[in-house]
């Protein structure tokens, strides 16, 4: 398996002091519930390669959705987050095993106290290249960490993105004692 084994920062990383983007960088998209817990256990904890990370929407029918749209489950868009990150520092498997390892990922259309479509595991993919990484890391995980369940994280080509409103950036990180959700903690 491809494990992260990168430090644990003691603090969120500030957006606005992240890495300059290289002209090598790519992107990574990910929902796994929350989309403000997703961020700031990334931010957290994958400090090694990490350029941004932006909350919004994806793999919806609606045009610019908005949060209370998007809640509602009626766009079918999940809450997801969009990373940058520079490949030379941190693979997109180890993204994709540390995504898993940050939620349950044999849950359906839920994650813990949050349930709807909104908060469904799904791994938007850029390319061809990345659904095939993508599934070889959920086949390992699903081997190693959960034989008796099935992981229910769908890989989709990534469609349109949408940002979330600007208060869910960074969210957890401007609002220390907001909500975080429950399930989001790493596991094995």
């Amino acid at each position: 398996m491809h494990k992260y084994t990168g430090p644990t920062l003691p603090t969120a990383i500030n957006a606005s002091k992240a890495l300059a983007s290289t002209s090598g960088s790519e992107t990574a998209i990910f929902a796994n519930g929350c989309f403000w817990g997703t961020e700031h256990m990334f931010r957290k904890h994958m400090s090694k390669g990490l350029i941004d990370a932006k909350v919004g929407f994806i793999g919806g029918h609606a045009e610019n959705p908005n949060y209370r749209q998007v809640c509602t489950g009626a766009t079918n868009h999940a809450e997801a987050v969009k990373l940058t990150f520079d490949p030379s520092q941190v693979s997109y498997a180890e993204l994709v095993e540390f995504n898993l390892r940050m939620h349950d990922p044999t849950q359906v259309d839920r994650q813990g106290p949050d349930v709807g479509t909104q908060y469904r595991s799904a791994i938007f993919t850029a390319s061809d290249e990345q659904a095939k990484v993508a599934n070889k890391v959920i086949g390992e995980v699903q081997e190693a960490h959960y034989p008796g369940q099935k992981i229910a994280t769908k890989v989709e080509p990534a469609g349109k993105w949408w940002d979330a409103e600007d208060y869910h950036q960074e969210y957890l990180h401007n609002n220390p004692s907001g909500y975080e959700c429950p399930s989001h903690m790493l596991h094995w």
